[in-house]
């Protein structure tokens, strides 16, 4: 059976005329593959380990000289070629979700958006069904929300922790749904965790309350404006 191997490693493999690398040649070709910088950054560490117990086991072996070459040769680089394929297939998808764009804030990148907006869109997505979006939107527009107040300033890269404890700082009765509701909010934006109509309606049931309260400062005078922890 034929093993198909992408184009891009066959150049590794002369095939015009045939060569029989010697010892330190087919060590160094393996080598050289695996040291790219994509490569040492990106390895679960059993690749790694089974990479570095393949060169042992590459340096160990003795190369036969001579017109007659070694028949083992073909099957160690064979053997070298699939191993990569494996590194690639297994490194690819990290490398991949290293390009993705990093968060920039709980706002994303549309950091103008005032809180009746926010609560707009929320309700556009609880229409729709689409609650891990109303569960974004809705936290956004609680935060907003206070930072419009003046109980908080704005700050460009603030995380949904910090604007929870932020947050507690002057209501502090209400600590404990701020910090859950900043872990429903990462949870929903960042690990794709599905939500729920029950989770739009106590982030919904959070802003009102919010807004009818009056802030206390006392606690967030003595820990300095806006600091997060």
């Amino acid at each position: 059976m034929t093993v198909p191997v992408p184009c891009g490693l066959l150049r590794m493999i002369p095939l015009e005329p045939p060569v029989t690398p010697d010892r330190e040649e087919a060590r160094r070709w393996a080598e050289e593959e695996l040291s790219k910088p994509q490569y040492p950054a990106a390895q679960p560490t059993w690749l790694q380990q089974m990479w570095r117990d393949f060169l042992d086991w590459l340096n160990s072996l003795e190369f036969e000289t001579g017109s007659g070459g070694n028949p083992a040769v073909p099957i160690m680089i064979a053997v070298a070629v699939v191993l990569i394929v494996v590194a690639v297939l297994a490194v690819r998808p990290r490398l991949n979700a290293r390009k993705r764009p990093t968060a920039t804030g709980l706002y994303g990148d549309d950091p103008a958006v005032d809180a009746a907006a926010y609560r707009r869109r929320a309700l556009a997505a609880a229409d729709d069904g689409d609650w891990p979006a109303a569960v974004v939107e809705q936290f956004r527009a609680v935060v907003r929300s206070a930072e419009e107040r003046d109980i908080i300033e704005p700050r460009p890269g603030r995380t949904a922790d910090e604007a929870a404890w932020q947050l507690g700082q002057v209501f502090g009765t209400v600590q404990e749904r701020l910090d859950s509701a900043a872990g429903l909010f990462d949870a929903v934006r960042y690990g794709d965790q599905p939500a729920v109509r029950g989770d739009f309606d106590s982030l919904r049931r959070l802003d009102e309350d919010l807004g009818a309260m009056v802030p206390d400062f006392s606690e967030q005078d003595r820990h300095g404006f806006a600091v997060p922890r």
